[in-house]
């Protein structure tokens, strides 16, 4: 690529859009600094580098570029401040400078729509639930039918009653004739909820089945379909890739400078009680909950592929420089403090890579009846790319092909696997919590047996569960739906 400053500003500014069309994010990255050296005034341009810079997670950068084209007067600075809050909530934990960006844009727009909606999801995950239940209703005023909000609504209220007004407010707005197929599985998500507190196990059912349905018509075609074959030859990859032997087992790649944090892994199946056991360990004072770090994955992405294949032969210097940034991340992130979760349910098939990088690494597998699981995976919201959380049968199929790699990993690494049982945990906790901090090496601490208070911040789908009391309720749910799970129990029994 030219580096030559003479070129017009149209020239340079279509190699640098040419190069994001193309995915070549690091050369438009380049080009649009380049562009902007010569003509610092162009606040789309601004933004435009902002958005790249995001993408390869420079962050401080995107924040940087976001600010120039907010001083440069770019149109719509409402949707830049929205940007600037999504950086500080989701990737620098810095809450507090979220909501004042956000806040920022309804001040230039009280109708804002997407940054209502942040602003609500920034009051549930600090667990503010009256101040969240006050956005859904300016947003519901300004579309009293609106789907996707009711359905987020929805997932605040606590039903108990069948003639509930919400619910029968859900069901009117998904008779509407021209309700989207994708409006329709996150409203019928809801209303499964919603019916499935209230006992009427039937209905709820039915409601999930439609949504279920829905969210498949709706996904992009290459989520449509889960591929069975496919997921076993992952399965069978990985264990050829890790089978044991003087690396996996070796000296330790990289070890943590004195001071810099030290990961926990939380992984195992969705739904199986994973958020619940990182907020109790969150209450040691040695730990900070680390949640859904997207660190190892996009890792995986961008610098080993083909994973796992190339894992065995990678350079050790390549391995150290990724898990020195990934320790570096978590200091800039969390601080000085001991330890560090981080909680990525699906991080059970990274359990090979996490341990060549860290041999020393604790993990902490949470487990669950396996129809419980199932049912409850099948019954959320899922992100359609997991293709088989939309149908009980292919839930069935990914949970026994990760019954098969966990049982590979245990006979690798065994001892620094701690199988963690959502339903004893909540039947009988403390025996339960003492064992994972003892496997730890932590001390014994009370506050590890109580729910987080308000303000701890929480991103799940079950962040309003997770807020309330240990409860027992959600151990044998699946006996409210023993002859819809029939065909699916039979089969885990058989496999």
């Amino acid at each position: 690529m030219s580096t030559d400053l003479s070129g017009t500003l149209d020239a340079m500014r279509a190699e640098a859009e040419r190069c994001q069309r193309e995915g070549s994010l690091a050369d438009a990255i380049a080009a649009y600094k380049r562009l902007l050296a010569s003509w610092p005034g162009l606040p789309i341009c601004w933004y435009e580098l902002g958005l790249l810079q995001r993408k390869m997670r420079d962050f401080q950068g995107a924040l940087v570029s976001y600010k120039e084209a907010l001083e440069r007067q770019i149109a719509y600075p409402e949707e830049v401040h929205l940007n600037r809050g999504v950086i500080f909530s989701d990737f620098l934990n810095d809450y507090d400078s979220a909501e004042r960006e956000i806040n920022a844009a309804l001040v230039l727009n009280p109708g804002y729509v997407p940054a209502l909606i942040n602003l609500a999801n920034l009051h549930e995950d600090q667990g503010r639930r009256e101040r969240a239940s006050e956005v859904y209703e300016r947003l519901l005023a300004l579309n009293p039918e609106a789907p996707q909000i009711l359905a987020r609504y929805a997932g605040l209220k606590n039903f108990r009653d069948r003639d509930d007004p919400f619910i029968a407010r859900m069901q009117r707005a998904l008779a509407e004739p021209k309700i989207s197929v994708a409006d329709r599985a996150s409203l019928g998500f809801a209303l499964g909820r919603a019916l499935d507190a209230s006992g009427d196990y039937e209905a709820a059912f039915r409601a999930y089945l439609s949504a279920n349905r829905d969210s498949r018509a709706s996904a992009p075609p290459t989520y449509r379909d889960y591929d069975l074959g496919e997921q076993e030859r992952l399965i069978d990859r990985l264990i050829a890739a890790f089978p044991g032997g003087p690396r996996n087992a070796g000296p330790q790649i990289y070890s943590p400078k004195t001071g810099a944090p030290q990961p926990i892994f939380i992984c195992g199946m969705f739904r199986s009680g994973s958020t619940l056991t990182e907020q109790l360990l969150a209450g040691h004072p040695q730990v900070s909950a680390g949640g859904e770090l997207s660190f190892l994955r996009h890792a995986v992405q961008t610098r080993l592929e083909p994973f796992p294949e190339c894992v065995p032969s990678a350079s050790a210097l390549l391995l150290e420089s990724i898990a020195v940034e990934y320790v570096d991340m978590l200091h800039d992130l969390f601080g000085d403090t001991r330890f560090v979760t981080d909680k990525r349910p699906d991080n059970f098939l990274l359990i090979g890579l996490i341990k060549t990088l860290f041999p020393a690494a604790k993990i902490i597998h949470t487990t669950r009846d396996a129809l419980d699981n199932c049912l409850s995976i099948y019954f959320l919201h899922l992100d359609q790319a997991m293709s088989y959380a939309l149908d009980l049968m292919d839930i069935g199929h990914y949970y026994v092909q990760y019954r098969r790699l966990m049982a590979h990993w245990r006979a690798l690494y065994g001892s620094d696997i701690l199988d963690l049982s959502y339903d004893h945990l909540v039947a009988d906790p403390k025996p339960v919590v003492n064992r994972m901090l003892k496997f730890l090496d932590l001390s014994p601490n009370e506050n590890c047996l109580v729910v987080p208070p308000a303000g701890r911040v929480i991103k799940t789908a079950s962040v309003w569960q997770t807020r309330e009391p240990l409860y027992q309720r959600s151990s044998g749910r699946s006996k409210h739906y023993q002859r819809q799970l029939a065909t699916l129990q039979a089969y885990l029994l058989a496999n």
